[in-house]
């Protein structure tokens, strides 16, 4: 049976299949962090999710059709999730949710480096990689040179103290108050 929506109003539509606390998680670990199996979204997500949880969220990503799910044929009992063109078409969504995170809330050096190459690039980087996750899980042929590899690279070399690149609060610019 289908549910109603509560409006026809896209933002709610939107929010409807995407805004509980997890599915959004699950669709970022699967596009920048190329998980594709239960286990790896299990295991190596900084979130913790419950394996309950997560294969509800798999099970209804499949449903609202952000994901596929295919028989893994290097083992019988495994399956690969792979993002459906409506996902891909997430990158910017997701590269502006980063962008709004690393200025407005308290996040990391380490896991806000993907956010800020993906906000820095800008929509030919999104599109570069959403040509990148067609060739990744729907089979398209590659266009360019890997921004996977780019925003991995990245965040390897934060975690390893390599490089700062997201500055500090100190070396942000503040917002002047004038009075009226």
């Amino acid at each position: 049976m289908v549910e109603p929506h509560r409006s026809g109003c896209p933002i709610n539509l939107t929010l409807e299949m995407l805004g509980d606390r997890w599915s959004l998680i699950v669709i970022r670990d699967i596009l920048v962090g190329n998980r594709r199996h239960f286990r790896e979204l299990l295991t190596q997500s900084e979130e913790g999710i419950a394996s309950n949880i997560l294969a509800d969220r798999l099970h209804r990503l499949v449903d609202a059709g952000l994901l596929s799910r295919s028989d893994d044929p290097t083992h019988r009992q495994k399956a690969v999730y792979s993002l459906t063109e409506p996902a891909i078409q997430l990158v910017p969504l997701l590269a502006m949710m980063g962008a709004w995170g690393r200025r407005h809330t308290p996040a990391t050096r380490v896991l806000s480096v993907r956010a800020q190459l993906l906000e820095e690039g800008g929509p030919d980087l999104w599109s570069d990689f959403m040509d990148e996750l067609r060739s990744l899980h729907l089979g398209r042929p590659m266009k360019g040179p890997s921004v996977i590899a780019k925003l991995q690279a990245a965040f390897a070399k934060a975690v390893t103290g390599e490089k700062d690149v997201t500055p500090t609060p100190e070396k942000m610019p503040r917002r002047v108050k004038t009075k009226r």
